[in-house]
């Protein structure tokens, strides 16, 4: 993007470098910090003593503000996310808040209305009856 360019995520004018780069929704960081945590707990007698201040307050945010609690339920997310050619930040914002209508993901998301895009109101709608239907038997 160039200097003169103004970024706009509702256009997916976010930059390079955020484009490219890898985002985890609150869901998968989740899992990694309990597996972290798992690892500490085995190594020491005292794992408390091992975590940060920041380690813990991390893992209960991603605790709190997580939709999906279970790793297949985490895979199956990012996977049905995966076939609407989205973007990274696009996914996690999808998959963090889990927008309930078409109308509200295109609020909350509104670059995945672009025309080169081709997600109809009918493609949303089934991508989100798809990530409910997880919820659902998680």
């Amino acid at each position: 993007m160039s200097e003169q360019e103004e970024e706009n995520a509702a256009e997916l004018k976010i930059g390079e470098e955020f484009l490219k780069a890898k985002c985890l929704m609150n869901c998968e960081v989740a899992l990694i910090l309990d597996r972290k945590f798992d690892q500490l707990q085995a190594m020491s007698s005292d794992p408390m003593s091992q975590v940060s201040q920041v380690f813990e307050k991390s893992q209960q945010y991603v605790k709190r503000f997580s939709r999906y609690k279970n790793a297949d339920a985490v895979r199956q997310v990012r996977e049905i996310l995966s076939r609407y050619q989205l973007a990274e930040f696009e996914l996690c914002v999808l998959g963090n808040l889990c927008p309930e209508t078409a109308d509200e993901a295109k609020a909350m998301v509104p670059s995945i209305t672009t025309k080169e895009r081709g997600c109809t109101d009918e493609n949303i709608e089934k991508m989100l009856n798809d990530l409910s239907l997880i919820k659902k038997f998680e």
